[in-house]
């Protein structure tokens, strides 16, 4: 069971056993360090991750935010997940999560909020309305479609 192999053997590396640095193929991820900054845009990033400071405009599918980052700018993503900070004009089309560390502020618009114990949002803060219920959708236009009948009957008499 534990069984001492020679000190001749070398592990295999493969280009699949660095699969943890290694994106998907396909994948565009951005990653910013601690300690540095960019000034600049970011777009049709699948992934971002900040760590140091950034002034951008950026749009990407996934953002986080670590506790040492700090992102100032534009932001544009579907999900957020801030354990560091924003300011700026933030639009996010899933979730912003907020964690205990992390703090957000400016023009807010997200779609679902989550905050832990801890963080902080201010600003200006709206839920986004791009997402209608089917059920909303459906009354309106039954009520479209009665008030184009009254129509229609007061026009013929």
């Amino acid at each position: 069971m534990f069984e001492k192999k020679s000190s001749n053997e070398q592990p295999k590396i493969t280009d699949d056993s660095l699969g943890v640095f290694r994106p998907t193929k396909g994948s565009a991820k951005v990653i910013i360090g601690n300690g540095v900054k960019i000034k600049g845009e970011i777009t049709d990033a699948d992934e971002a991750q900040i760590d140091g400071r950034a002034d951008v405009i950026i749009n990407t599918d996934n953002l986080v935010v670590g506790s040492t980052g700090e992102l100032k700018g534009t932001i544009t993503s579907h999900n957020a997940d801030v354990w560091g900070k924003i300011d700026g004009e933030v639009n996010i089309s899933g979730t912003l999560t907020v964690q205990e560390q992390g703090s957000v502020s400016g023009s807010i618009e997200y779609q679902n909020l989550q905050i832990k114990l801890g963080g902080k949002i201010t600003g200006d803060i709206k839920v986004s309305e791009k997402v209608k219920k089917l059920s909303d959708a459906h009354n309106k236009e039954s009520i479209v479609t009665q008030e184009a009948v009254v129509e229609n009957k007061l026009k013929n008499k």
